[in-house]
């Protein structure tokens, strides 16, 4: 039997006689205010020509507009570093106190244009992720302060630095007068300055503070190992590895890095026929847990009992010692099973911030021979510091009247703290209140100074993310406002006139310079490091002693109700970068939806509850959300992501949803991302989300293709078997195509692609693609380039998930090029697919005749546009534009160039240097910033090229080829670690 695979609900409940896909009329190229015809899916003579009307109408009035004026500045004083029209790249840092990856800087003409990957960095090794690549657009925020506040209006820093430092001297010797709350603080060099900040006014309070915390991991290992640390997890020594919870493909701690790590072991040649097993066991259906070879759901309450149950399993087989608890509601003889085979070489991790769930994790790694292995103890994670409980007696002692002044710097606890009210009036009882804040946020504008700091790109810091990896951030652009660093502002209320980056190099040279032995002087040391961007060093052997101590597990939770588990969102995360116009629109990679907050629940919880898909409902404490049904969320659980519900933001993303951090419950002592007792009530409103995943549909045409690992081993080509569609196909219209030179193809590893969409801001960022908003991506109008399309097969309640990235496939044969009555697209010598923008006129055949819907029309003029205010109507958001695209109008088809100016890039640097180009230096936006280097560029007739032979792989496929357009882009088959057919 056929298996099928849906994308929506609406698709899975349909008839058996229907397609394996949903079918429904294509919205795609709608037109408001379209007679009720056209709603009814008929098509007359009056409606065709209103819509070409429309289309040819839009493009003339936009060609016979006159040209607007434009200012230039002439570059008379050049620097010698600058050649106008070519890039400049400095190694940085990306780090924002919760988010870490080493990074290089593009840079144009003074602009910081785009982010990629440092491959140097033996963490990140040249991957990002999507908060990361859209960082650069947050520079050129208009929300940023320009300058210095005081009680809400604009001020100086001078007015502000002498008023501050009275009030410092006037607290100087009284005991916890004085409070710095930050973000946890990876930087030596930062940490170094706090300190000394601390020392120069005794009683000073310093508290670390995470709106997403995993204290727990560091307070379990402090009870069993005495040391409070989170292990370096080492995924790509792991065989089998189970998690509890943890988005590590996604957002837990280190993402990027855990991503490269995990697909070590994920991908299969002839040289590596084995694979890792992942066991996801989770409540709502993560990024994570769509990868999973096994998942299992659970209620929250469960999940002590179900580590409790497999550690007892696990410690019987070992001679340990057992403990009694609640039964587990689910059976975990397999997971059991595997990871006692693969002792020493195997991993569990727990995303849930409960002290008795990581003792249980702990000790399950330990029994199990991990610690050492697969968990790094030497060199632990530097990132997620904060205290709980720390910040819980900051605010009973701004209750109490014991804090006099209170800076806060990277932390938003107005916003993101669960008992955020008791902060507000402990707020009101402090003497002053310093934020550090870029813009007015809703922890700035109830301060009574506001010193906005600079974005991480005009700033100089360094990182140690994992310890003994250092890595540095430096500007690449002047500071645009009238800002300063954070660290300057406490070297100038210390008295010193010494800057940051002098501090930062002077530590660097008596506590970091010391260790290492290639150079004989700092000098050529520091060079080399700000060159490179990082630094490691080597770290002493530790004495690593476990404790094991007793274990409990609570009883589930027995309150009426759903169990809510607030989460966090692979775009916006804890919401700092809510009014980032690239992350709000970009796809969820689970659910396809953009924009919006809303409220997930189970497909079986839905009809119980007589709701539907949109139903606006009422929870929590009066909050209202619109329903979406979710495939694959546990039974008697809802989900709500975090980061929404700002008011101080920015314009893009203020009033956005509700405020889920409210939500959140302090469990003795730590904030955990769950609450019980939650009911519904149904508004009776109705709320269109914007969902992107049924735009786009190929008909019915079977594009999914996948197979088990152990039908991979007896046959390579298993999920692969019809392949009768070939080159040499029968008779075709088609000339045949030959291509004497470069042949440029894309090969995208199923296994490899974890579907986190760090590709589509790549694109967007390295294209100038647009940003449309709520409203026309429900027109089914977004701009994207390429695309995610995530499918569902099996079970509804706990479907297989698969993630495929489609962009334009570049067919030999392409049915758009024969349809365009301007020979607007048309096909390179280079078996490149071509639009030229100044051709196309807009009657949109191209989109029609193309089977794979990735072609993309600009209905409005984007730009200089009010009613789509997001980054390209001011000078400053412009800025972010690459000068080497071209920026298309109204009117005008667009997609996919598979990066064509990199491409001549490279072509004339290798010209310029008399060689040929050698394989992989070309890199598209989407292949050198893939965390899980899931795609692969090149020239196709070079059969040695790495595309050329992974296009030789029996798993190899392509999209609908029984059209035999020819695509230049190439699939492998998906491969699952599984025994389930």
């Amino acid at each position: 039997m056929e298996k099928k695979y849906w994308q929506s609900i609406n698709a899975y409940k349909a008839q058996p006689n229907q397609s394996l896909f949903e079918k429904q009329p294509l919205k795609e190229f709608t037109v408001d205010g379209l007679d009720e015809s056209e709603v009814k899916g008929k098509s007359s003579r009056r409606d065709f020509l209103k819509s070409l009307g429309f289309s040819v109408g839009a493009v003339a009035l936009v060609s016979s507009c006159q040209m607007p004026v434009r200012k230039a500045i002439p570059f008379l004083n050049q620097p010698e570093e600058i050649i106008p029209g070519v890039a400049n790249y400095y190694a940085s840092t990306f780090y924002d106190g919760h988010d870490y990856c080493s990074i290089l800087v593009k840079n144009r003409e003074g602009r910081p244009i785009k982010i990629e990957g440092n491959e140097l960095s033996k963490l990140s090794k040249g991957g990002t992720n999507a908060r990361a690549q859209a960082s650069v657009l947050n520079l050129y925020d208009d929300a940023r302060l320009k300058n210095p506040m005081k009680d809400g209006q604009n001020t100086d820093w001078e007015t502000v630095d002498r008023e501050i430092v009275a009030k410092l001297n006037a607290l100087k010797g009284r005991e916890g007068s004085i409070a710095i709350v930050t973000g946890t603080v990876i930087s030596p060099s930062t940490t170094s300055l706090i300190k000394e900040f601390v020392a120069a006014h005794p009683g000073t309070e310093w508290v670390m503070y995470d709106a997403n915390a995993y204290e727990a991991i560091r307070k379990a290992h402090k009870a069993q190992t005495g040391e409070g640390i989170i292990p370096f997890y080492q995924f790509d020594k792991a065989e089998t590895i189970v998690s509890f919870g943890a988005d590590f493909l996604g957002t837990w701690l280190m993402p990027v890095t855990f991503t490269k790590q995990f697909n070590t072991n994920r991908k299969l040649d002839k040289d590596k026929q084995n694979m890792s097993k992942l066991f996801v066991v989770e409540s709502n259906l993560s990024l994570t847990g769509s990868n999973a070879d096994e998942r299992y759901t659970i209620k929250p309450s469960e999940e002590a009992a179900v580590l409790l149950d497999l550690y007892n399993k696990l410690a019987a087989r070992s001679g340990q010692a057992t403990y009694n608890g609640p039964a587990s509601p689910i059976d975990t003889s397999e997971i059991a099973d595997e990871l006692f085979n693969a002792r020493g070489k195997s991993l569990v991790v727990c995303g849930t911030n409960k002290l008795e769930n990581q003792l249980i994790v702990n000790a399950i790694n330990y029994i199990l021979g991990n610690y050492e292995n697969t968990l790094n103890t030497r060199q632990p994670i530097m990132l997620s510091q904060g205290s709980d409980e720390a910040m819980l007696s900051l605010v009973q002692k701004m209750n109490t009247g014991q804090i006099g002044m209170l800076m806060c710097w990277n932390v938003n606890p107005v916003y993101d703290h669960p008992q955020a009210e008791q902060f507000i009036e402990g707020l009101k009882k402090v003497d002053a209140v310093v934020s550090f804040a870029d813009r007015m946020d809703e922890t700035a504008s109830q301060s009574t100074y506001v010193c906005p700091d600079n974005n991480y790109l005009e700033s100089w810091d360094d990182a140690e993310a994992v310890r003994g990896y250092y890595s540095i951030m430096q500007p690449a652009i002047r500071n645009i406002f009238n800002t300063r660093q954070a660290q300057d502002s406490l070297l100038k209320w210390l008295g010193s006139e010494q800057e940051f980056s002098a501090y930062m190099e002077q530590y660097w040279e008596t506590k970091i310079f010391p260790y290492q032995s290639a150079f004989a002087g700092f000098r050529p040391f520091w060079t080399q490091a700000k060159h490179d961007g990082l630094f490691d060093m080597e770290v002493e052997s530790t004495n690593f002693a476990f404790t094991p101590i007793e274990l409990k597990a609570e009883k589930p939770s027995d309150a009426a109700g759903f169990e809510l588990v607030v989460y966090e969102k692979v775009a916006i995360g804890t919401g700092k970068y809510t009014n980032n116009p690239w992350l709000m629109e970009l796809p969820d990679p689970v659910t396809t939806a953009t924009w919006d907050n809303y409220l997930t629940i189970s497909i079986a919880d839905a009809e119980s509850q007589g709701l539907l898909q949109e139903d606006v409902v009422s929870f929590g404490n009066g909050l209202e959300l619109p329903l979406l049904i979710q495939p694959g969320q546990a039974k008697g659980t809802l989900g709500i992501a975090m980061g929404f519900g700002r008011s101080g933001a920015g314009p893009v993303a203020n009033g956005i949803g509700a405020n889920a951090f409210g939500l959140m419950q302090i469990n003795k002592g730590l904030k955990v991302a769950n609450q019980a007792g939650i009911t519904l009530e149904n508004t009776g409103k109705k709320y269109q989300l914007a969902l992107t995943q049924s735009q786009h549909t190929m008909e019915g045409r079977n594009v999914v293709k996948e197979t088990t690992l152990a039908a991979f081993l007896q046959d390579p080509a298993s999920g692969n078997e019809d392949q009768k569609y070939k080159e040499k196909v029968a008779a075709t219209l088609y000339p045949e195509a030959k291509f004497d030179g470069f042949h440029w193809g894309l090969a995208v590893d199923l296994n490899s692609c974890t579907g986190c969409g760090n590709c589509v801001i790549s694109c967007q960022a390295e294209n100038n693609v647009s940003v449309v908003g709520k409203d026309e991506v429900r027109r089914h109008r977004i701009m994207h380039w390429m695309r995610i399309d995530r499918y569902y097969s099996e079970d509804a309640d706990n479907p297989k998930v698969y993630h495929q990235p489609v962009m334009c496939q570049h067919c030999d044969n392409a049915p758009c090029e024969n349809v365009c009555p301007v020979a607007a697209t048309n096909h390179s010598s280079e078996g490149l697919n071509q639009m030229a923008y100044n051709r196309c006129i807009g009657t949109k055949y191209c989109m029609n005749n193309c089977p794979y819907r990735v072609r993309r029309f600009n209905w409005f003029a984007y730009i200089n546009n009010p009613k789509f205010n997001f980054n390209k109507n001011s000078d400053l958001g412009k800025m972010v534009l690459n000068p080497d695209v071209t920026v298309r109008e109204r009117g005008v088809v667009e997609k996919c160039s598979f990066c064509v100016q990199r491409i001549q890039d490279k072509k004339l640097n290798a010209k310029q240097e008399n060689r040929k180009l050698e394989d992989l230096e070309i890199k598209t936006a989407c292949m050198q910033s893939c965390p899980g280097d899931a795609l692969v560029f090149g020239n196709m007739n070079d059969p040695e090229s790495k595309v050329s032979l992974l296009m030789k792989s029996k798993r190899r496929y392509r999209l609908v080829e029984e059209l035999h357009t020819l695509p230049s882009v190439s699939y492998l088959t998906k491969v699952r670690n599984t025994s389930k057919a």
